[in-house]
């Protein structure tokens, strides 16, 4: 008797585990990512990202005072630049324009719109500005630069690819 229930008993405990292994082993890649303070070392967010999950990066260009949405996207360990627009300050759709062009539209000012961009990092550092007031928004949360590190500091993002242990942190936290 004891041995039916003792076997019971081990495989409703093994068969969950053993399901949630396989699921973490075999689902698509993940990302894990994580904001520091760059000159503490204090850590802000660490965050699993599932491919395809979004960051979006919002601040003020403190040169021409234009808002500006960056759009990432998670893919197996690094985050891919997909998206930026500089707001039209009078509220109208900017002017879509080729991802080749961007680098030179950084430095000329006026609003714009371009989509169709892949640039992977897994390592960007954030300067805090007096002017910008940058965020990023990672899921549900929204961190506010500034306030994590002040004015003058500055906030590391990594990304790379989310070790086993991490997957099954981030499974558990969500």
């Amino acid at each position: 008797m004891w041995s039916r229930r003792r076997v019971l008993a081990a495989c409703l405990v093994f068969f969950p585990v053993l399901c949630l292994s396989a699921w973490l082993l075999l689902s698509p890649g993940h990302t894990w990512l994580e904001l520091t303070d760059e000159r503490t070392g204090r850590k802000i967010l660490s965050r699993l990202l599932p491919d395809g999950e979004k960051v979006v990066l919002t601040w003020t260009n403190s040169l021409f005072r234009l808002p500006v949405t960056e759009v990432f996207v998670a893919d197996s360990g690094v985050l891919t630049l997909t998206e930026i627009t500089f707001g039209d300050p009078t509220g109208r759709e900017p002017p879509r324009v080729k991802p080749e062009d961007v680098d030179d539209l950084y430095q000329t000012g006026g609003p714009f719109k371009a989509e169709g961009l892949s640039r992977p990092v897994s390592r960007v550092v954030f300067r805090v500005g007096e002017i910008g007031r940058p965020s990023l928004k990672v899921g549900n949360r929204v961190v506010q630069l500034a306030d994590e590190v002040g004015f003058g500091g500055a906030v590391l993002l990594t990304a790379r690819s989310a070790s086993f242990r991490e997957r099954i942190a981030g499974w558990l936290s969500r």
